[in-house]
Order: structure tokens, then C-alpha cells, then sequence
């Protein structure tokens, strides 16, 4: 008997070209390379010449970071963004940790919860709530007020280095949101019959933490540690904002650096031998990272 079934040819409802695929990701491709890699290749050129924006750039090979390892400025900046992160990347880590584990529990109402931690993630990059933030840690601020009434001695947290640089670390680890969504989603793939067995032959809960979930967080760990050692060393907005730098340049950042070269003495090359600096500093610390924990990683 006749087989009168016969195979269709797919029909493609968006078109028969085959390039529509390239045509639909072709404002990313664009963008990519006018707003990252443009500016990449430009800020190295720019960097071995002397250039303001009212002048024609002059080569002048490597005197920029000649100028920039000879420079007070640079290494107090550099100094400042290293204990910066430093401070900021552990506690957030542990934070963030802490909070995904308490938010992993299996309860009713959970993930309104998990909505209300992630907030301030989202709220964080605001102005107005940088600008709020700055006013809770004034002599008479809410958070002076709070360790009066329990009858801690008032900080001055504008005054001096250590205490200025912990109200920029407080407000990151405020935002906390991103980084526990990670580590909530590596949770939720533990499978729960290692849990189950762990109680059977009598673990607690702490034993169980060390043995099973901190092992098993091994990628989530190293992937925020990455994520968030990168974000530290580009800070700028917070201590701008908040301490403009001060007290004594106590939380000028190299970020901050590269901007005042750039927009208030137009020294471009010289911001953009800096921002090669840091870039360079970050990929080292990455690729240090990565070879350090690779054999934990993988086993």
C-alpha cells in the first residue's frame, strides 16, 4: 500500500533568512562594540599620551605610569580600595550566607520574605537613599543615637579613617540581595536526602552546615567571592557620595582617582593609565583566585 505521508517542510513564521537571527541580536552586537570594546581599545591607546580634551593627544610611551608608581595619590588610593575590599567582600559573603540559609527553610509566607531581603539590593543604587544613609551616621544621627541609648560612647564617623570607611562597607553589605540569591539557588540543589541521612546517624544542625552545605557551596562561594572582589575594586558611587573621599583621603578609591584625573583636571591619559592599573590589579587577584581554589573547586 501507497505511503501517502509525506514530510513537511518547517515553516519559519519570523522568515526565511538566514539572517534574521543575526538581525535580532544585532543592537546588542552594536552596542557591545561601541559602548565597551570602543572605549577599551582607546583608554590603552590613550594612556601612553598626554591629553587633555582641549588638546591634541602627544605619545609620550609609557611616562604615565611612570608618573602613576612614583605618585602618593595613587598608592593612598590604591592602599584605601584594597582594605576596602579587604573589609567589604568576607563580611558580605558571610552575610548573604547566613540570610540564604535562613531563608532556604520551607515554611509559609517564605517568599514574601525573600522578596523584602532582596529590596535593598534594588534600592541601593539610589541616590536619595545613598544621600539617607549618609545622614544616619552623623554625631546626631540615628545610629549615634541608638548606641547612646544603650549607653555606648558617639563615634564620629566622619572623623576618622577606619570608622568613615565603615559606613560605605555597611551600606554594600545592606545590599546583599544579589549575592544571596546565589547562594539560596545552590541551596535549594543540595539534594535533601544528604540531610536526611546526616540526621539519621545523629548530625546537628552545625555538623551538618560543615560537612554538607559548605562543601556543597564550594562553586556558589567562589563565584560571588569573584563577582564581589571585581565590584569592591570598582567602587565609586558610595564613598563619592557619602564621604567625598574624607577624612584625609581615608576613603578616596582608585575609581574616585580615575574620575578627578579624568572630569575635574582633564588629565585623560593619565585616568586612563590608571584604569589599565586597575584593570591589570583585578584580572591578577581573578586569575590568582582561580588558581588557588581550583583543586578545592573540583573535588
Amino acid at each position: 500500500m501507497k505511503n501517502n505521508n509525506k514530510i513537511k517542510k518547517y515553516h519559519n513564521p519570523v522568515g526565511e533568512s538566514k539572517y534574521t537571527g543575526l538581525f535580532l541580536v544585532m543592537p546588542f552586537i552594536v552596542g557591545f562594540f561601541l559602548l565597551q570594546i570602543y572605549p577599551f581599545v582607546v583608554s590603552f591607546v590613550l594612556s601612553f599620551t598626554k591629553f587633555s580634551i582641549n588638546d591634541t593627544p602627544e605619545f609620550i610611551g609609557f611616562k604615565n605610569f611612570k608618573m602613576l608608581f612614583s605618585d602618593s595619590d595613587f598608592w593612598k588610593a590604591f592602599f584605601v580600595t584594597f582594605k576596602y575590599v579587604i573589609m567589604l567582600v568576607p563580611l558580605k559573603i558571610a552575610v548573604s550566607l547566613l540570610t540564604a540559609l535562613m531563608l532556604s527553610t520551607r515554611i509559609k509566607g517564605m517568599g514574601f520574605f525573600r522578596t523584602l531581603y532582596y529590596i535593598p539590593s534594588i534600592l541601593g543604587s539610589n541616590i536619595a537613599i545613598v544621600i539617607m544613609w549618609s545622614f544616619l551616621f552623623t554625631s546626631e544621627g540615628l545610629v549615634n543615637q541608638v548606641l547612646d541609648a544603650v549607653g555606648i560612647s558617639k563615634i564620629g564617623w566622619y572623623g576618622e579613617e577606619t570608622p568613615a570607611m565603615w559606613i560605605i562597607v555597611f551600606l554594600r553589605v545592606w545590599e546583599f540581595g544579589s549575592t544571596m540569591i546565589i547562594f539560596l539557588s545552590a541551596i535549594n540543589d543540595i539534594p535533601r536526602e544528604l540531610y536526611d541521612s546526616a540526621r539519621t546517624d545523629g548530625a546537628g544542625n552545625i555538623k551538618t552546615f560543615f560537612y554538607i552545605t559548605l562543601p556543597m557551596l564550594k562553586n556558589a562561594i567562589f563565584l560571588n567571592l569573584i563577582l564581589q572582589m571585581i565590584t569592591a575594586f570598582q567602587e565609586f558611587n558610595a564613598p563619592f557620595l557619602i564621604t567625598g573621599g574624607n577624612p584625609l583621603k581615608g576613603t578616596y578609591t582608585v575609581a574616585m582617582m580615575i574620575y578627578d584625573e579624568s572630569f575635574k583636571y582633564y588629565n585623560i591619559g593619565y585616568a586612563s593609565a590608571l584604569s589599565w592599573v586597575l584593570f591589570v590589579v583585578i584580572s591578577l587577584l581573578a586569575l590568582l583566585i582561580f588558581k588557588f581554589t581550583k583543586k578545592i573547586r573540583s573535588d
